[in-house]
């Protein structure tokens, strides 16, 4: 028979096909499939949900109109009144939602409002020092097969443009800063999926190599070498599509009352030093994990999620929802701007500029209960961390026994103007 020609057993394929045959019994028989379809077409409810979802988008009729008329856009605390920035058609978030944070130093020392720090500078950095992590880690790994878990996910998971704090401060401490005009965007710098493309392709054609020299016995230094000829490949491509980082600038601007001011030649690092006071190390990054493998009070990390070799460790504190909102609370009112992570899309009403919980009435509209708490959604995949964003204000109220409560948070997003309320609003109910 052919297949056993090829080397394959027929009695494999007639025991797969028995194992098919058996579980039959748990497919749907038609009698459950009739029966599910009548209850449907005997249900008012569920033809009116038909009619509507058939001619209009779920979102458009499932709003909860009672959310948006009690949500109001002003909050007791607002520290932004300038433009917001866009990150075009790139997952650079959390470099914006950083370079938004520094920033608010660099207006005030500069007297100019509407400053920007260069966004393209440090997408450059981050994409070749992670070249450079991501080729160390795959000699480090090279012991493991090629399909083993974490191997797997160093490959998937490569030249994307996502990214926690702990990455952006140790871009920002080891590279420093530039205005936007030293380094502007580019076409690849607004639109990364090309480029990533490529150096996709680059890196794991160079990470092939690395695990074949490995299992052929190449020391270090071979293996040093290896490493900089695929960093040197990276930085063309880079380079290419994102410009040629500057390593010092000219530095001098007119401000917002028509004052002109020269510095002269500065390095990245020395720009950044120079307008900005915030130490980078006085902050940490807090999460609520609900998990009860993690406990609260204990830190949390994941391996292999960095950029630079040797900078900050991606590090979490893990607290209680109800200590993250304190310290944010106290921070804005302290004026200082908080950057904070989410799950951006569930429960976000874009056009109006809304984040709340209850703003879309799915449960309502399917007649399905479809809750889940936070625990739950963690465990199962239905959340994680997805954008970042700056809390620029919050609504304060006066709560029992003198304890301050929180109604609703200001965001600064970095999606650019015409998306409705340019700065949205996270109602408490959301931040669970």
């Amino acid at each position: 028979m052919i297949a056993e020609a090829n080397g394959y057993r027929t009695e494999d394929m007639t025991e797969t096909l028995t194992e098919a045959r058996r579980l039959t019994s748990k497919n749907i028989s038609m009698n459950h499939f009739n029966r599910m379809s009548s209850d449907f077409d005997n249900d008012p409810t569920a033809l009116r949900a038909q009619n509507a979802a058939t001619r209009t988008a779920i979102n458009d009729f499932s709003v909860n109109h009672q959310v948006i008329a009690s949500s109001s856009r002003s909050t007791s605390v607002q520290l932004d009144d300038w433009k917001v920035t866009n990150q075009k058609k790139s997952g650079r978030c959390w470099l914006f939602a950083a370079l938004n944070l520094l920033r608010a130093d660099a207006r005030r020392i500069l007297n100019l409002k509407d400053f920007e720090f260069s966004q393209n500078y440090p997408m450059y950095i981050d994409k070749l020092e992670r070249a450079n992590y991501y080729l160390q880690s795959i000699i480090e790994t090279a012991d493991r097969p090629l399909g083993s878990r974490v191997v797997a996910f160093l490959s998937e998971t490569l030249m994307g443009d996502g990214g926690q704090w702990n990455m952006a401060a140790s871009i920002f401490k080891k590279y420093g800063a530039v205005p936007k005009e030293a380094m502007p965007e580019t076409q690849s710098s607004s639109d990364t999926g090309q480029m990533n493309a490529r150096l996709q392709t680059l890196l794991r054609k160079a990470a092939l190599e690395l695990r074949s020299a490995v299992a052929a016995g190449a020391d270090e230094a071979a293996l040093d070498a290896a490493v900089e000829r695929g960093l040197a490949q990276v930085h063309r491509v880079l380079s290419i599509h994102l410009g040629t980082p500057p390593s010092s600038l000219d530095w001098q601007w007119n401000d917002d009352d028509k004052k002109f001011s020269r510095v002269g030649s500065v390095t990245p690092q020395e720009f950044l030093a120079k307008y900005t006071e915030l130490n980078l190390d006085d902050y940490i990054c807090l999460v609520d994990d609900p998990r009860r493998e993690h406990p609260k009070g204990t830190p949390l990390t994941v391996e292999y999620l960095g950029n630079i070799i040797g900078g900050d460790p991606t590090v979490y504190l893990n607290v209680d929802i109800q200590v993250m909102k304190d310290l944010a609370r106290e921070a804005l009112e302290n004026g200082s701007l908080v950057w904070f992570g989410c799950d951006v899309g569930p429960q976000m009403l874009r056009a109006e500029g809304l984040w709340d919980a209850k703003v879309f009435d799915y449960d309502g509209v399917y007649g399905v209960d479809l809750g889940l708490d936070k625990e739950q959604r963690v465990n199962v995949g239905e959340s994680a961390m997805t954008h970042a964003m700056l809390f620029t204000g919050v609504d304060v109220v006066d709560g029992a026994a003198g304890a301050k409560d929180t109604r609703r948070w200001r965001v600064e997003n970095s999606w650019g103007e015409g998306n409705g309320d340019i700065r949205l609003l996270h109602h408490e109910r959301f931040l669970v």
